[in-house]
């Protein structure tokens, strides 16, 4: 009597494992975070109150915020496909994996257009800019984009928590993803210590989207 044998699909093969992606996206916040914070923390004339990081990028120094946009950037395109793999037919399994390509898309666009050096820093005059540049502005909309992103990923995790079962880790999201819009707020009113305070709720927010892969990278192949 022939028998039948019944083989499960086999998982698909890819060149880059999918656990390798998952981990090089969740190392894009952390990354950009340390070294914005560090040269914060040492770059001559540069004062965080007054000062947004991304300002960074000017001066002398100015390549280290520029590769630290970029790097980020394409680590958070490898989060991107990872995720697109993990989550694929799951809810929020498509739209967190296309906001984690814009957000890298949106590093990547701060890094190659840098913002107007000002108010002291880089050897400007005390103030803001005179004008706005062409890659100040272009610098500016891809900060919007990737605020944005940032903000809309942390509420669509907040719903993939929640229906999940995990009320403790949907609040953080939502309050991550709150706090970042309030900040962004704050400083675009041009009320005081601004720049201080989008970065207090930038990193936050940078941060917890991170723990979103990092949990998924050891069950991934």
């Amino acid at each position: 009597m022939a028998t039948t044998s019944v083989h499960s699909p086999a998982s698909p093969s890819y060149a880059v494992p999918t656990r390798a992606l998952l981990a090089a996206g969740a190392a894009a916040g952390p990354l950009w975070a340390a070294v914005s914070l560090a040269q914060a923390a040492t770059r001559d004339g540069f004062d965080p109150v007054r000062h947004p990081l991304s300002m960074l990028s000017n001066g002398p120094l100015g390549w280290l915020q520029i590769t630290n946009f970029v790097v980020a950037g394409v680590l958070a395109l490898a989060g991107a496909a990872g995720l697109r793999r993990t989550l694929r037919g799951t809810p929020g399994g498509t739209g967190l994996p296309r906001l984690f390509l814009v957000y890298g898309l949106g590093l990547i666009a701060g890094g190659i257009f840098v913002t107007d050096p000002a108010d002291g820093f880089a050897g400007t005059p005390a103030g803001p800019p005179e004008s706005l540049s062409a890659a100040g502005a272009a610098h500016l909309a891809a900060g919007a984009v990737v605020f944005g992103t940032v903000i809309a990923a942390n509420y669509v995790l907040a719903g993939r928590y929640s229906r999940a079962g995990r009320r403790t880790a949907a609040v953080v999201s939502r309050v991550a993803g709150t706090g970042l819009l309030a900040a962004n707020v704050w400083a675009l009113s041009g009320a005081p210590a601004g720049s201080l305070v989008l970065a207090s709720g930038s990193i936050p927010a940078m941060l917890w989207l991170s723990t979103s892969l990092t949990p998924l990278a050891p069950r991934a192949a």
